[in-house]
């Protein structure tokens, strides 16, 4: 009974940070203050209190605006319950300890990138400087060992970008005749922190099989965005985020190691 009390209890705490990752999400891009009470973002009327009772009022208003009925958007009730289910992972995994109020604060702040990072397709610079602060922060990693991998990898790809870059930007512009990938790059500059951080936490190796889960994730929204919406970059964020949070719960690597 207690272990479900607990459960229960740590669902529900991460449903609340969802609920705050949300304001972040909306606010931080718009550099809005963090203290105003919600308001509806198409008819601007303050939202009571039982409006903002996370996945219950998005399911009792039918995912619409009670004041004026416009649509209320998806992912508020996604990063609520995928912070509450990434909490209680988390939870299972560390129990209440320093670890696991270190490790999700970084992963509640890669969902807050990446949900900026689909929409505005650029990221803050200081929630990236915040990221790679708490990922040296977690006391069963040793310090030096992170450094070093986080170097090791970000470095390797640093070279690479600059590498596919120049492919791209001088040779398949020109092949193509296309003058828009004159300004493509291969990765965002968000991307390399994330990166850092992976290798940092899952290690050299288990940050390369993020990578590339990342890179199976992203194939199929690359083309949907390239053929249907005609874009040439996709947001890179989500899918490193997806596949760090993908090898850090299964730990693939060490399966097929």
């Amino acid at each position: 009974m207690e272990a479900y009390s607990q459960t229960v209890f740590v669902f529900i705490f991460g449903l609340c940070w969802g609920s705050f990752l949300n304001v972040l999400i909306v606010r931080l891009p718009l550099k809005q203050s963090l203290l105003t009470s919600s308001s509806c973002p198409h008819c601007s009327t303050k939202l009571s209190w039982y409006h903002n009772i996370p996945v219950l009022s998005y399911v009792v208003l039918k995912a619409k605006c009670a004041s004026c009925g416009e649509k209320i958007s998806w992912h508020y009730v996604v990063v609520e319950l995928l912070t509450a289910f990434l909490t209680l992972v988390l939870f299972l995994k560390w129990g209440f300890s320093y670890d696991f109020l270190v490790v999700c604060a970084l992963f509640y702040l890669l969902i807050v990138l990446s949900f900026i990072d689909l929409k505005y397709h650029a990221v803050p610079d200081y929630l990236l400087l915040s990221l790679l602060f708490l990922v040296f922060c977690i006391p069963s990693l040793p310090l030096l060992e992170q450094l070093k991998s986080a170097f090791i990898l970000s470095g390797a790809v640093v070279l690479l970008v600059f590498v596919l870059n120049f492919y791209i930007q001088n040779i398949k512009s020109r092949i193509l005749k296309d003058e828009a990938l004159k300004n493509q790059t291969a990765l965002g500059e968000g991307d390399i922190p994330i990166i850092a951080v992976m290798a940092a936490l899952l290690g050299v190796q288990g940050a390369l099989v993020a990578i590339f889960l990342a890179s199976l994730f992203a194939i199929i929204p690359a083309l949907y965005n390239k053929v249907v919406k005609k874009q040439h970059e996709t947001p890179f964020i989500p899918f490193l985020s997806l596949g760090l949070g993908v090898e850090y719960i299964f730990a693939l690597s060490k399966v097929f190691h």
